[in-house]
Parts: C-alpha cells; structure tokens; sequence
C-alpha cells in the first residue's frame, strides 16, 4: 500500500506567475491566484506547507465588477477609536485604491493564520501593466 506523498518546506520550488487582470472578473481573479499563492495547482500540494508559488498581478486598475457591486460593495476599516469606521465603495477603492482592492479580495480567500499570512507575502499587485519582477523570469498564466 502507498502512503500519501507529504513535501517538506525544504523541498518546495517556487516559481513566478504573471495573472493580467485587465477585463477579468475581480472573484474570478482572486480564486485563480489564491489557488497559485497555496499550491494547488501542483501535484505535490500539502496542506501544511507553504508550497506555493509567487503571484504578480498587473493591471489591478482595470479589473472589472459585475452588476452593480461598483456603487452597492462597500469596503469598511475602523481605526480603533470611537466613531473611527470609514466607509469606502467600490467605485472609490477602483479609482482611488485598486491594489488594496484586489489585495483584500485575494487574502480573503486565503487561510486564516500563521500561514495564510505567509502564503500572502508572495502576492504582488501593481495597478498599471510595469512590474520590477523581470529578473525572476515570471511566467504568465491565462485566467
């Protein structure tokens, strides 16, 4: 009988992914890097190793919401103090934020934790289409 193959983080290989998200559904795009940021996409996925590959995203600015999530979704940070809760709607956080837009939808589908919060020190999203990454030959990947 087999046992399941278990990595080990010493033998992880990581590699570089370019995800364009100029048109791409804002869900759509999340789903697809979150699963790169974890491993899945590999056959040597292991739930409790950090086996993913790191992600960058270009265009962040031009990423699309479908219906009418641009005037309705609205996005909530609270300082701490009394009365401290800003409300910010979509179409703002388009305009004005689009790489924390696409930051938060991402680590949202990322796991809680330890590890989650390291999976989402590999994600890199730029709003406009220039990346410093070139030197880490990244390759780019169809959503």
């Amino acid at each position: 009988m087999k046992n399941t193959y278990m990595q080990k983080k010493e033998d992880v290989v990581r590699n570089w992914v370019i995800l364009d998200a100029k048109d791409v559904n804002l869900g759509r795009l999340a789903t697809k890097a979150a699963h790169i940021l974890r491993g899945k996409h590999k056959p040597t996925y292991t739930p409790h190793i950090d086996c993913g590959d790191a992600v960058i995203v270009i265009n962040a600015s031009e990423v699309n919401l479908t219906g009418n999530k641009l005037n309705n979704k609205i996005y909530y940070n609270h300082s701490g103090y009394t009365g401290g809760l800003r409300e910010r709607t979509a179409k703002e956080m388009k305009a004005n934020y689009p790489v924390e837009m696409v930051e938060r939808a991402i680590k949202g589908m990322l796991p809680n934790g330890r590890l989650g919060r390291q999976m989402f020190t590999k994600l890199f999203v730029y709003a406009g289409s220039e990346h410093p990454h070139a030197a880490q030959k990244p390759e780019k990947m169809e959503i």
